[in-house]
């Protein structure tokens, strides 16, 4: 893996930091000074002679008033994904606006710190499968099926669907606080890859049938930008296949079926406790799990309408049948970190090898410098030696 600064020739480095240099209005005497190294090594780093080592550019950076990342980087990547989610028939109010612009500047930040710390980014999507003419529900099954089979998942339930997006997938997914109506966006750009926004503001269980329902459009409609929203209806085919393929995806029908089995074994009817821990097997909300029942035929029709009209199930009723295994969200009380794990990495990164500042993390990132130091208040500690052993070259 090569850092940006072993990509870029010597004598390209060295003219950026004459030019910084002068910026700055200091002479080569003064300056070689201030860094501790002779006026002879500067010119000859100047001039492209012999390579600037990084704690040499750490320095030089440091007194010319820039950064690391400002020498070194290359051409902004030019990108907005604004203009795709423009040719929805939506109105694009304030709100939506918003979450796409911080989508558009959260992708082109995590771009900027791979292309700074020499990170090709891998991406391993799925086959595509066209929604084609017929029944679009036995389409999106079969789908779901084939796509846990490629990522080897079988049968068993996705305990994080945040970490199989970005990690196992290697779309760029991030979790933020954006208005309550809009439940996530979905948006695909060539040099970006898949780009998924997600509402920190909601529940989990709610977030995980979102990205399931964005993951779709990933395997269906990945060229065509998507906002889910609160008033969301089933107007289209994309969006029967969408919906039918998270239930899918999520609630495979032979494991609902054995664990509908296992959790009812011995009683008559359905209950509230059975609904909870089916829910929380699966890690979906109450009513999905139940209309999931409806569907594959193991309740009635109307089944969460009776629920519904009998006081509903309610978080109190959860925890009570739960005890510990009712978690807290890690996603909403930190909403306002960069909370994907590879994002996190990166930033923490580019940080401890004093690429970027804690200010310029803080704008890239749209977070607040108090929130960003807790981040790396940890990063300190495991950057001791005696934290991890050194990786291979």
């Amino acid at each position: 893996m090569t850092s940006p600064l072993e990509e870029m020739s010597p004598a390209e480095v060295g003219e950026r930091l004459r030019v910084a240099r002068e910026a700055a209005k200091l002479k080569q005497a003064a300056a070689a000074a201030a860094v501790d190294i002779a006026r002879t090594t500067l010119v000859a780093i100047e001039q492209g002679q012999r390579r600037v080592r990084m704690a040499e550019l750490q320095k030089l950076a440091k007194l010319y008033g820039t950064s690391i990342n400002a020498l070194l980087r290359k051409e902004a990547l030019q990108v907005d994904l604004s203009p795709q989610f423009r040719k929805l028939a939506i109105q694009l109010d304030d709100a939506i606006e918003h979450a796409t612009q911080l989508l558009s500047e959260l992708a082109k930040a995590e771009v900027e710190l791979e292309n700074l710390l020499g990170v090709k980014r891998i991406r391993n999507y799925p086959p595509e499968r066209p929604v084609l003419p017929g029944d679009v529900r036995a389409q999106a099954e079969q789908n779901a099926h084939e796509l846990r089979q490629w990522l080897g998942l079988g049968l068993r339930p996705i305990r994080d669907i945040v970490t199989l997006l970005e990690m196992e997938l290697g779309v760029r997914v991030y979790v933020r606080r954006i208005d309550a109506r809009i439940s996530g966006l979905f948006a695909f750009d060539d040099a970006l890859g898949a780009c998924v926004l997600l509402n920190a503001n909601h529940r989990r269980d709610r977030r995980t049938q979102t990205a399931a329902h964005e993951i779709a459009h990933l395997v269906s409609t990945r060229r065509e930008a998507e906002i889910l929203d609160g008033g969301h209806r089933e107007n289209s085919r994309a969006e029967r296949y969408a919906t039918a393929f998270a239930q899918a995806f999520l609630t495979p029908p032979r494991a609902v079926m054995q664990k509908f089995k296992d959790v009812t074994a011995g009683s008559s009817k359905l209950t509230r406790r059975h609904v909870i821990v089916l829910a929380h097997t699966f890690g979906v909300s109450r009513e999905a799990i139940v209309r999931r029942l409806e569907e594959l035929g193991l309740t009635k029709p109307g089944t969460w309408g009776w629920f519904d009209e009998f006081g509903g199930i309610t978080d109190d009723q959860e925890r009570q049948v739960l005890g510990d295994l009712s978690e807290p969200d890690p996603h909403v009380r930190d909403a306002d970190h960069p909370t994907s794990l590879r994002l996190g990495l990166l930033a923490g990164e580019a940080w401890q090898r004093g690429l970027l500042s804690e200010g310029q993390l803080a704008r890239m990132l749209h977070v607040d410098r108090v929130a960003l130091r807790t981040m790396f208040d940890g990063l300190e500690i495991e950057g001791s030696e005696a934290d991890g052993a050194l990786l291979p070259d």
